[in-house]
Formats: structure tokens, C-alpha cells, sequence
């Protein structure tokens, strides 16, 4: 029997149209562009307006330029996996709304949560549903409208974060191409560098919670930053250690766009040059669970089939990893 790997074969994006520029956050706090620039490489970021809108609005759009791309109709997608930590609701899962707003009636599927890792949390699950042979279409979200629990009068979050949401759709092959492999870690102390603090049932929303702004991000930037480094690096470091390949064996290097000195650290530790580096952050932001998707989209026309690519991600709670990825084909010239 005839191995079966999960493969990549269609990526979609969406981001807002409304540019958050340094020079208007320079007008709303004590701020500046070379501050901003030299810390995070932010040059802007995209901010989801409107009224009732939500992570749901992003996603949509993505996964249906999967669909057109791919040329098949939502009612063929098995599943659906939304990597978010800004649910349009707690319950139920975005995951379903998506489904709904697309026309997706013959998908079951869930939200997962693990912050800026939640996309490659995510494409190895719905790898693994792939390689169990039960299932042939599965879609993984990765977005987040972090511009609704920012607070916009706390310089050392809101120059970070923006609005964002990418997609992928897996579908089996029996080539050598797909997910190959992946190093995921996760470690609950962590919680208290980085995390929302309210809103949860531990601390259910209240007036006091609201008055004391415990629904926003809260970050403590130092320790946040070293075990980032460290994590992203290591992870990626070993994954390729682990299947015996070094740098010049792999395309590019699909980072989280968190920073760019830690993306730049990450690069260094797997011995890899500028030019085989994704780096969006500074149209872009973080968008958390959106910046690898992202970062495929706007890359694709630029991917082979036989590539090897290292996606590698950090997150809050903490949660980090890497994932080697095999690209599965050639995106065909726009006509």
C-alpha cells in the first residue's frame, strides 16, 4: 500500500484595505517611526473596518480563491480547520461560521487555538486527517482580527498586531511531497508573559474587567522575546537535524512574522541567506495565526514543486514549532 502524505495544493489570503501607517499611530501615542521600525520592522499594518465584522469576513474570501484556484466547489471539502484566537464568537466555532458563509454543507470542523503557532498547530492536524486516508479536502484557516483585542493606548502592543487571514487546502498524494514533518512544543507557563486576561472562565467578563482593560493583549516584551528566539530557532535548527538536511537543502524559510530580529535569528541558526526568507512584516504586521498563510500567498508564484520549505512559528501561552513542507507543484502562469 502506497504511502499517503497530506500536500498543499491551493493557498489563498485576504487582508483589509485600510493601512495603519507608524505615522498615524504617531498621532494617537507617544511614538515614532523609527522606534517602531527598528524594534519590530513594522512599517504598517492592516485594520479590518466596518461594522459587524469579523475573523469569519477574512477567511471567507481565502478559502473561496482556494476554491477558484483549485476549481472545486465548497460542497467538496471535507473539513475545515480555523486557526484563531480571535473567534468571531466563543461558541460557535468560526470554523462553522466559515462553512455557512461559503456553502460549505458537507464539512464538519473546529477552531483551534494556539495563538501565533495556531497555523502550524492546525496544518498538522489536518495532516493527520489526510493520512488516515478518511479524508480528501481539508481546508486550514489561519487568521485573526487582532485589532479587537488591542489596546490602542499601550505603545508596546498595538505598534505589533494587525488584521489578517490566510488559507490552504490539503489533499492526499501518494508523491513525495506534503507535510513531511513536524517539531510542535508547548509550554503552559508561559501564560504569564503573554495573554488576554479576561474573557475566559476564569475571569468571565464583568464591569471591572472591562474598566481594568483585561480584554485586551497583555505582554511583558523581554521574556516574550527570549524564548522566542530561542524557540522558533531551535525548532527549526532540529526539525532539519532530524531529517538530516541543512540549509542549502531547503527554498525558503516561511517564518512567523512576529519581529524581525527574531525571523532574522531563526535565518541565522539554520545557516540560511536574506533572499530565502519570507519577510512581509512591514506591510503587514502580525497577524498571528495569519502570517504564515500569508506569507505563502504572496510567495506562491515563486514555489517549485520539490521545494523544500520550513514554516516555523512562536506563540503566546508559550506554543512554538517548525513543519517541513515539500511543495507539490508549480503554480501555473496567469493567463
Amino acid at each position: 500500500m502506497q504511502k499517503i502524505t497530506a500536500a498543499i495544493t491551493s493557498v489563498g489570503g485576504y487582508v483589509p484595505e485600510y493601512r495603519l501607517t507608524n505615522a498615524i499611530l504617531e498621532t494617537m501615542i507617544d511614538t515614532n517611526d523609527e522606534w517602531i521600525r527598528s524594534r519590530t520592522g513594522v512599517e504598517e499594518r492592516r485594520i479590518l473596518k466596518g461594522e459587524g465584522l469579523a475573523t469569519s469576513d477574512m477567511a471567507v474570501p481565502a478559502v473561496l480563491e482556494i476554491c477558484k484556484k483549485r476549481g472545486i466547489d465548497p460542497t467538496e471539502i471535507d473539513c475545515m480547520i480555523c486557526a484563531t484566537v480571535t473567534p468571531d464568537m466563543i461558541f460557535p466555532a468560526t470554523a462553522n461560521i466559515i462553512c455557512d458563509k461559503i456553502g460549505a454543507i458537507n464539512a464538519w470542523g473546529f477552531d483551534l487555538s494556539a495563538a501565533c503557532s495556531g497555523f502550524l498547530f492546525g496544518l498538522t492536524t489536518g495532516a493527520a486527517l489526510i493520512e488516515s486516508g478518511r479524508y480528501k479536502k481539508v481546508v486550514i484557516v489561519g487568521g485573526d482580527k487582532m485589532s479587537a483585542i488591542v489596546d490602542y493606548t499601550d505603545r508596546t502592543t498595538c505598534i505589533i498586531f494587525g488584521d489578517g487571514a490566510g488559507a490552504v487546502l490539503l489533499e492526499p498524494s501518494t508523491e513525495d511531497v506534503g507535510v513531511m514533518d513536524s517539531l510542535l512544543k508547548s509550554d503552559g507557563s508561559g501564560k504569564n508573559y503573554l495573554h488576554m486576561k479576561a474573557g475566559g472562565s476564569l475571569r468571565p467578563a464583568s464591569v471591572e474587567t472591562v474598566q481594568a482593560k483585561e480584554h485586551y493583549i497583555f505582554q511583558e516584551g523581554q521574556p516574550v522575546f527570549k524564548a522566542a528566539v530561542k524557540g522558533m530557532a531551535d525548532a527549526a535548527y532540529d526539525l532539519l537535524q532530524r531529517n538530516h538536511l541543512t540549509g542549502d537543502d531547503i527554498a525558503w524559510l516561511v517564518p512567523h512574522q512576529a519581529n524581525k530580529r527574531i525571523i532574522d535569528a531563526t535565518a541565522n541558526r539554520m545557516g540560511l541567506p536574506a533572499e530565502k526568507v519570507m519577510v512581509n512584516i512591514q506591510r503587514y504586521g502580525n497577524t498571528t495565526a495569519g502570517t504564515i498563510p500569508l506569507c505563502l500567498w504572496e510567495w506562491e508564484s515563486q514555489l517549485h514543486k520539490g521545494d523544500n520549505i520550513v514554516l516555523a512559528a512562536f506563540g503566546g501561552g508559550f506554543t512554538w514549532g517548525a513543519t517541513l513542507v515539500k511543495w507539490a507543484y508549480d503554480t501555473p502562469s496567469a493567463t
